[in-house]
């Protein structure tokens, strides 16, 4: 709230403007105007103030009310009575936010005030509870909550085509009043995969809770530094407005705060997830189908000392949500991209085709967690793909390529090998090889590219001997080239080094032929010196 004296004195003893005291205070220049504004006009007060008033004696009989306890809220809105809200709340059996909320409603528009919207009207009385009562926060009513979070097991599945090794993380979403629980198993855990296990998990339980208590994950907040206004992703925002619900975050290292869901990761860590470690998974589909399995067992169950399970539970606390929307928000990524030589364009480490006319032209791709729509930038829809599973993935429609290699724009087999040929013949057969590794010959023009890139960068003697290198060891791929490149030239460039110095070192000296160290060379010129000398002491001797 702000400290209202303390701006009546700024402007009318110092003389200060709403700029001024706005930026001295730390608060919005509108809301000091807005209040000196309304403080001129107030008839029953007026500068200089009289003694001992307080800050809330001046917003009593400038705005008409006490504000205590409503944080600086517009009192221009009727403040709903949250104490009669809790007692409501916990004492009657199957009572709802929606009822009450209608009740307040009702009541506002008889006596013709302003009141709160449904989202205002929960996010204020979750804020009145943890102000008031704060061990009534944890209190489960029925249809209120879903608390969602993340199971710290995760999972592994191989990829059968190119045996990557994958991660398996477990959403988890729980309604606390029945207990009963929902898990999806989800390879990334980016906006666009979290928007969609959401949405299954309202599809799951049939409805929409009044509340959704979550995590501090970078996917639904930016930042929580205040608990009761928290900074949301603005996505999950967008999605708890079209699911007519609330976000409210828990407070950061607070687990207690979602109890339920944290109480839920521990019984299916201890629980069935042992199980679903000793298998191998080769698809999330497989996964997941597991893991529904010995869900729905789990949610039959009776509760431990119950007659009755979390199943049962849910029968009733179902009918108490509110209705899931006519559709689900989906999140939609967009981006521009221009199509390559090869007809595809690439969109999050996977290619897609388009069709041939629009080579080297810009389109708009827009991406939801299962399906690819590729657009003119006019708006026309040129193609859908379903999103591609693995990274390096190729989608390839025939109808997208020309009829053959000579109508392609300006990549194609020829081409290629061609450019090959000025490098030497292991290039050349590296580059067929590879132009007849896939289904589809476009789908490996991108990796000639690469391939061919590295004699620019490295040389062409380099990318040639590193060619030889993989042809004779069998291993005749873009990737086997690309790491082996580097400690090749390495190699190269230090034996032309070592050359280069012997060079320097023996410039100008007389180099013999190796001839000339032959021993039997050497020990006929050494009998031969010998002999000389002889002949020499001879002719000394006879004088």
């Amino acid at each position: 709230m702000l400290d209202y004296k303390d701006i009546i004195i700024k402007h009318y003893a110092l003389h200060m403007s709403g700029r001024q005291i706005a930026a001295a205070i730390g608060a919005s220049k509108s809301g000091v105007n807005d209040f000196l504004k309304a403080f001129e006009q107030c008839e029953s007060l007026s500068y200089p103030l009289p003694a001992g008033i307080t800050n809330y004696g001046i917003a009593e009989l400038v705005y008409g009310r006490n504000p205590e306890g409503v944080n600086g809220r517009d009192l221009s809105f009727e403040l709903p009575d949250f104490a009669e809200v809790e007692k409501q709340m916990s004492s009657r059996k199957n009572m709802t936010l929606v009822f009450l909320w209608g009740r307040y409603k009702n009541r506002c528009m008889a006596e013709e005030k302003k009141f709160y919207s449904y989202r205002q009207f929960c996010d204020r009385y979750m804020s009145w509870r943890e102000a008031n009562y704060e061990t009534l926060h944890f209190n489960a009513v029925i249809g209120e909550k879903m608390e969602v979070d993340f199971a710290g097991k995760t999972f592994s599945m191989i990829n059968r085509l190119t045996r990557e090794l994958s991660t398996i993380v477990v959403f988890v979403a729980v309604l606390p009043y029945s207990q009963y629980i929902y898990a999806e198993g989800m390879l990334s855990t980016k906006e666009p995969q979290w928007i969609d296990v959401n949405n299954h998990a309202l599809r799951f339980f049939g409805g929409v809770p009044a509340i959704v208590v979550c995590d501090n994950c970078k996917q639904a907040v930016t930042v929580n530094k205040d608990w009761i206004e928290p900074e949301l992703n603005k996505d999950y925002a967008e999605w708890a407005e079209h699911n007519g619900t609330v976000i409210l975050p828990a407070k950061v290292r607070r687990p207690k705060f979602k109890s339920s869901v944290e109480n839920s990761v521990g019984i299916l860590e201890k629980g069935f997830f042992h199980d679903l470690e000793e298998r191998q998974y080769f698809s999330l589909e497989q996964f997941n189908a597991d893991l529904w399995e010995k869900l729905d067992e789990l949610n039959e169950q009776n509760l431990k000392n119950r007659d009755y399970s979390r199943h049962d539970r849910w029968q009733e606390e179902k009918d108490e949500l509110m209705p899931l929307p006519s559709t689900f928000y989906h999140y939609m990524e967009r981006r521009e991209a221009k199509v390559s030589s090869d007809f595809h364009v690439r969109f999050d480490n996977a290619y897609y085709s388009v069709p041939r006319q629009y080579v080297h032209k810009r389109v708009l791709i827009k991406a939801t967690a299962t399906l690819i729509q590729i657009s003119a930038l006019s708006g026309d829809l040129l193609c859908e793909w379903p999103r591609a599973k693995y990274k390096g993935q190729w989608l390839t429609n025939p109808e997208h390529l020309p009829g053959n290699s000579r109508e392609m724009a300006e990549w194609n087999g020829p081409y290629f090998i061609q450019k090959a040929m000025t490098i030497g013949p292991n290039t050349v057969e590296v580059i067929k090889h590879i132009l007849s590794s896939r289904k589809y010959e476009v789908q490996t023009y991108r990796q000639c590219v690469g391939v061919l890139g590295f004699a620019k960068r490295y040389g062409k003697k380099v990318l040639e001997e590193c060619c030889r290198q993989a042809l004779g060891l069998n291993k005749i791929t873009y990737t086997f080239i690309k790491n082996s490149v580097p400690a090749i030239a390495e190699e190269l460039t230090d034996s032309t080094k070592i050359s280069q110095r012997n060079e320097e070192k023996n410039k100008g000296a007389y180099v013999m032929s190796s001839a000339s160290a032959d021993i039997n060379r050497l020990l006929a010129k050494s009998q031969s010196l010998v002999e000389q000398t002889q002949k020499g002491g001879h002719h000394d001797e006879k004088r």
